[in-house]
């Protein structure tokens, strides 16, 4: 059986020749069927197998080179399986590239967003870092909802403490005349909310999200679970006209294609004046299960080419397990590509729609963060823009510096500099833990969101007021987070 240490070496191996994270993880997934579980084997095995393994032989030729230089590197007892392990923790790399956040598997996307940790009260007590205000109200966030939110992996997470980190700067800025104030992107009143830290952020769920280590209880669990549709729950986008057209789209989530019929049986009886529409176009997309395979179908009605565009549309925003009908009444003039971007919007409105409920989340289910700012998104779920987790995860790793006097700190290489702003990192990650944890069974969520504020206030580097404190450093002395503990009854 491989390692961990093996499987973040053939990893890495991987992504340094510029696979994606989901790739690399593909690739070693299939050597280890071939029994290649570690870089001394991927270094000693046949070219050819290699080659026919990995389906690339440029690939597999780079690979195995590097492996075996790798291999020459190590000291001798590095490579033996009888030594001991090191002390040393594994280093956490910053995410070189958007993570791909539709196709990774849960499990495969928490592990790739991984954080430093240190509990050791004797080495955080020792320690004062150095820094400016977001990422240090960053960290307070994060940890914070790991108690309030248990139902949130850590990739909403960071999500959301980004959404509370950009609203406070941005307000913060507006407050000292260094920007005026912003239109960001309509977010409706039915958009669900949640609140952090006394702001409420916008956000979109994340479809019976579970992955292996969020909440174990029967009452997370039901509460996860993506809920049964129903022919009533049918979304509609806004209607949008041009030159006489009328466009408009209903969606709704579906968990079979045989339910189809009903689905729009139901759909005509509740809107009745569909049925006198020119043209109804549709597009279902349903999976099987966990499988990767998708059954798709789709009808023009009379609309040349919809059925298959909708198609696209659909796997553009790799929704699935829904049904889209597209209903244009035509004025009599024809659009000509125009008529494309008006289904596009009608369509992404109503898939947008099915992942709303109206109200604040009640909790159970793993959400993003919508980035109401971001107006014009180039990577986004299903038309709106989200807080990217691996974003918040590249800033907050290298944002922890230590205090360092004289030459000592002038030596240091950038990757040792980096090295110390991630064990500076899990240090107050570590403190910020123990503080919340020592506190979560004495007071309710509510009250320990409203406390966290008050404690970041009085932890945060004092810094010059006004426009000149803007984004200044100062020093932050981890022993006052552990002194905010709740202290023990004697």
């Amino acid at each position: 059986m491989s390692s961990h240490g093996d499987l973040q070496e053939m990893l890495r191996m991987f992504t340094t020749r510029k696979v994606s994270m989901l790739g690399a993880m593909k690739h070693v997934q299939a050597l280890q069927a071939k029994n290649i579980k570690s870089i001394d084997q991927l270094a000693s095995a046949p070219l050819n197998d290699l080659a026919s393994t990995l389906s690339d032989a440029k690939l597999a030729k780079s690979i195995q080179m590097a492996c075996k230089s790798h291999s020459k590197k190590r000291p001798a007892d590095a490579a033996s399986t009888s030594s001991p392990p090191s002390a040393k923790k594994a280093k956490i790399e910053p995410t070189k590239r958007d993570l791909d956040l539709g196709r990774m598997s849960p499990d495969e996307l928490e592990a790739a967003l991984a954080l430093p940790l240190t509990e050791d009260e004797d080495v955080i007590r020792s320690t004062t870092i150095v820094t400016n205000r977001a990422p240090l109200l960053l960290a307070f966030a994060i940890e914070l909802m790991r108690v309030t939110m248990p139902e949130q992996p850590l990739s909403s997470r960071l999500s959301l403490a980004q959404a509370i980190v950009s609203a406070n700067s941005r307000s913060k800025a507006v407050s000292l005349g260094l920007e005026k104030t912003k239109e960001g992107a309509d977010v409706s009143e039915g958009q669900p909310k949640v609140s952090v830290m006394g702001r409420q952020v916008p956000v979109l769920k994340r479809g019976g999200y579970t992955w292996s280590g969020g909440p174990s209880t029967t009452k997370a669990s039901s509460s996860t679970a993506a809920p049964e549709a129903s022919p009533q729950g049918w979304k509609a986008s806004q209607k949008l006209s041009s030159r006489g057209s009328t466009f408009v789209a209903h969606a709704i989530s579906i968990d079979s294609p045989t339910r189809r019929s009903d689905y729009m049986t139901t759909l005509m009886s509740q809107h009745p004046s569909l049925e006198s529409a020119t043209h109804n176009a549709w597009a279902i997309r349903t999976s099987y299960g966990a499988s990767p395979l998708v059954q798709e179908a789709s009808f023009d009605d009379g609309e040349t080419g919809a059925g298959k565009f909708l198609l696209q549309v659909m796997r553009e925003s790799k929704v699935t397990n829904a049904l889209v009908v597209m209903t244009r009444w035509y004025g009599g003039v024809m659009l000509g590509p125009d008529r494309w971007r008006l289904m596009r919007e009608v369509t992404n409105d109503a898939m947008s729609a099915t992942q709303r409920r109206v109200g604040n989340l009640d909790g159970g289910e793993a959400v993003w963060a919508l980035d109401v700012e971001d107006t014009k998104p180039v990577d986004s779920t299903i038309g709106m823009a989200i807080h990217r987790p691996e974003g918040a995860r590249n800033y907050i790793l290298r944002s922890f510096q230590g205090v360092s006097e004289g030459e000592e700190n002038k030596k240091k290489t950038v990757a040792a500099a980096n090295d110390e702003r991630q064990e500076n990192l899990g240090r107050l990650l570590g403190a910020l833990r123990m503080l919340f944890e020592s506190w979560k069974d004495v007071v309710g969520r509510r009250e320990l969101d409203g406390k966290a504020w008050s404690w970041y206030v009085n932890i945060r580097p004092e810094v010059e007021a006004g426009p000149g404190g803007w984004g200044a450093k100062g020093k932050v002395d981890l022993s006052k987070i552990l002194n905010l503990r709740r202290k023990a009854p004697e």
